[in-house]
């Protein structure tokens, strides 16, 4: 996305209230055209906002999801000519004098790409609720695409119009900013996130307890459902033209394979992501993938974008005897309320079928526990000598 970019500035619109007005007045100073997109709003409410401003806009006669208001808004701007879209809030959250970091951000791209406006948290944003939902959101992004982001639920963004209206989006509303992200990445597209300053805070922002849960809930399905695709091993379809995988591999492999090596050792080796690939590694080792444990670590590790080596090395505690015979003993107990204590071949070799169904059952309980234990042990030591290293 190199050279001049054809732009239009969205603003989608539901009852914004007062910022509705001064919003538009700062993206229009921006030199940018722009469209307001009217999602449902009381006509004369709209009307009245920005009668005055001489700005383009068009109306939904149904009340629209966010999500939706902004692919009317992006349909427009197909039709329109625009290559390139910045999307922003109307209540006035972020800044519009910042649309022109996430332009100069885009033209410095060589493909179609998304810039995220990242407003930037203090430390004493830390303990807030609202952090704890951002970091928890950014993990299981990062596990479904492989892209750590400042602040991936930010609706300040650039897209391009033409990547975006391809895609198959199943959220107007809550989650659309994830499912958007994760599904553009897997087509190809780069992703880029610029800090951008911080606007004024909405009023009347609200939410009821049952909304909190009821979006909770719907982000963790959200969430469930992107983690889950990305484990298949079907392709994605690719709007953009890249090399191979398997074609990359070969010919990195075939020019240097110690280096291939070296770089599979020290991939995702923070030490969250360290700990993350030990828990994956324990808990898929205590499960019974009878004589596939080690293809099926390598696969899930590769698929979620976690260190292959950390978490195969430390599947290797969960080999025979102890780990499985703890999670029987475990499954057993919750099936018959009390311990295998007969160690002769009857049971173990005749009941053979049965044993198994009891390791499943109790490396569900068993293999999280360990893998918590193996995760924070490998966390605290990478931590330290992280620290002592760069000291």
């Amino acid at each position: 996305m190199t050279g001049n970019l054809k732009i239009l500035i969205v603003i989608p619109v539901y009852n914004s209230g007062t910022p509705l007005a001064s919003v538009v007045q700062a993206a229009m100073s921006t030199g940018y055209e722009m469209l307001v997109v009217n999602g449902g709003s009381d006509d004369r409410f709209f009307l009245q906002s920005i009668a005055s401003l001489h700005c383009r806009s068009i109306r939904s006669k149904e009340h629209l999801g966010k999500g939706a208001v902004l692919l009317l808004g992006a349909e427009e701007a197909a039709k329109l000519g625009y290559d390139t879209m910045v999307s922003i809030n109307s209540d006035g959250r972020y800044n519009p004098a910042d649309i022109h970091l996430l332009v100069a951000k885009a033209q410095n791209s060589k493909i179609p790409c998304v810039v995220v406006g990242a407003q930037q948290q203090s430390h004493a944003d830390t303990g807030n609720p609202k952090h704890f939902a951002k970091t928890s959101a950014n993990f299981w992004v990062r596990l479904a695409c492989g892209l750590e982001i400042d602040d991936i639920e930010s609706t300040f963004r650039l897209y391009p119009v033409k990547e975006l209206l391809a895609q198959s989006l199943n959220r107007s509303h809550c989650g659309f900013e994830i499912e958007t992200i994760v599904k553009l990445v897997w087509s190809g597209i780069e992703v880029y996130s610029v800090p951008v300053t911080a606007g004024n805070t909405p009023e009347n922002e609200e939410i009821s307890r049952l909304m909190k849960i009821r979006d909770s809930l719907s982000l963790a399905l959200l969430h469930s459902q992107l983690v889950l695709r990305r484990l298949l091993p079907w392709p994605h379809k690719k709007l953009v033209k890249q090399e191979p995988f398997q074609e990359k591999v070969y010919k990195t492999i075939s020019k240097n394979p110690l280096k291939v090596l070296r770089e599979i050792c020290r991939e995702h080796t923070s030490p969250f992501w360290l700990a993350a690939a030990v828990w994956l590694g324990i808990f898929m080792g205590a499960l019974p993938l009878l004589a596939i444990h080690t293809i099926a670590i390598i696969y899930v590790a590769h698929r979620l974008h976690m260190n292959k080596v950390a978490a195969v090395a430390a599947s290797q505690f969960c080999m025979p005897p102890v780990v499985p015979v703890l999670c029987i003993q475990m499954g057993y107990y919750l099936r018959k309320g009390e311990l295998l204590v007969d160690f002769s071949w009857q049971p173990w070799l005749l009941g053979m079928h049965e044993r198994l169904w009891e390791w499943l059952i109790g490396s569900l309980l068993v293999g999280p526990l360990l893998g918590f234990i193996g995760a924070g042990i490998m966390y605290f030591t990478a931590s330290h000598l992280q620290q002592a290293k760069n000291h």
